[in-house]
């Protein structure tokens, strides 16, 4: 699969790269991109949420009523999950929500992504990207001139640039990451992703191993 190059206006360099099969036309595997995703979402969780059970809750332990003679049922303590403001019963309690997924399944999924990004025309290739300053109206220019303005995009850097990753953070569809830093839920999360040309062959080494 080919794709041309395209400069930071939109306009065609002249140069085309081209795609591995192995990572961008393979059979989609929806399964495990389904784990990927869930793993990834997984481990947003803080799992900080608590509530107090009955042991917990300040209050007498005193026994409230008699326990014959009154016509209603038996009642040990006001810290009981039947009353108001008692303890609440099972309730959540800090946990970690992670879970080991295998690294060939990981891979598996990344690659599912990118072949379904090929396949939709999703996938733009382009130019790479350096900015001399920090500046959001350049990463705007940018993408005006890929007719991306009001799209969710991920602009993937072949290695870290500061100055692109700062110039993209106050745009709320706009995203910037590396090779190695890309996953399944933000491939799939845009609708374009734009490789950088340097990108490609780091992405399809990466992929590869």
């Amino acid at each position: 699969m080919e794709l041309a190059v395209l400069k930071h206006n939109g306009e065609e360099t002249g140069r085309k790269v081209n795609l591995s099969d192995e990572i961008f036309a393979i059979e989609p595997n929806d399964h495990a991109i389904y784990l990927d995703v869930k793993q990834f979402l997984a481990n947003q969780r803080q799992g900080t949420h608590k509530s107090k059970e009955r042991a917990e809750i300040a209050g007498s332990t005193k026994k409230i009523k008699k326990q014959k003679g009154t016509g209603g049922a038996r009642a040990g303590s006001i810290k009981s999950p039947l009353f108001r403001g008692g303890g609440r019963v099972f309730g959540p309690r800090p946990r970690n929500y992670s879970f080991k997924l295998n690294k060939k399944v990981k891979q598996l999924a990344r690659k599912s992504a990118l072949t379904y990004k090929a396949k939709d025309n999703s996938l733009t290739i382009l130019e790479d990207v350096s900015f001399d300053n920090i500046k959001t109206k350049n990463y705007v220019a940018l993408l005006s001139g890929l007719s991306l303005a009001d799209k969710k995009t991920l602009l993937v850097l072949p290695e870290a640039n500061n100055n692109v990753y700062l110039s993209s953070r106050n745009l709320p569809k706009a995203q910037v990451k590396t090779v190695s830093d890309i996953n399944t839920y933000d491939l799939l999360h845009a609708d374009t992703l734009v490789l950088c040309e340097g990108s490609v062959s780091k992405l399809e080494t990466l992929l590869s191993k």
